[in-house]
């Protein structure tokens, strides 16, 4: 049974930075996409990046620029760093195995951004 675990998450300033990251245990994580996801209170939850078992990467357009995706696969991790955060980048953060919306979701990590 996959499971993941992710972390990274606080309260941070605008223009700051924070790295996520999350780690999967059972599974063969180097053979699948991967996915970082949020979520707002009473709005659905969007994709953020994603990245492929040979590293391609993928951005929503919102966050082009500002965060990057990465994975290590001898370490079953994959991370995500936000750079120049935003108040609007304010949500709820999962990582999800398989990259999409049928994937396995981790419980996510709150990142907070003051203005």
């Amino acid at each position: 049974q996959v499971q993941l675990v992710e972390a990274g998450g606080g309260l941070v300033q605008s223009r700051g930075s924070l790295r996520l990251s999350c780690d999967i245990s059972g599974s063969s994580f180097s053979r699948y996409s991967m996915g970082w996801y949020r979520q707002v209170p009473g709005k659905q939850r969007e994709m953020v990046a994603t990245i492929s078992s040979g590293g391609s990467t993928n951005y929503a357009d919102s966050v082009k620029g500002r965060f990057t995706i990465s994975r290590d696969n001898a370490k079953n991790t994959v991370f995500l760093q936000m750079n120049s955060l935003k108040p609007e980048d304010t949500a709820v953060y999962y990582c999800v195995y398989g990259g999409d919306f049928d994937g396995v979701w981790g419980q996510g990590t709150q990142v907070t951004v003051s203005s």
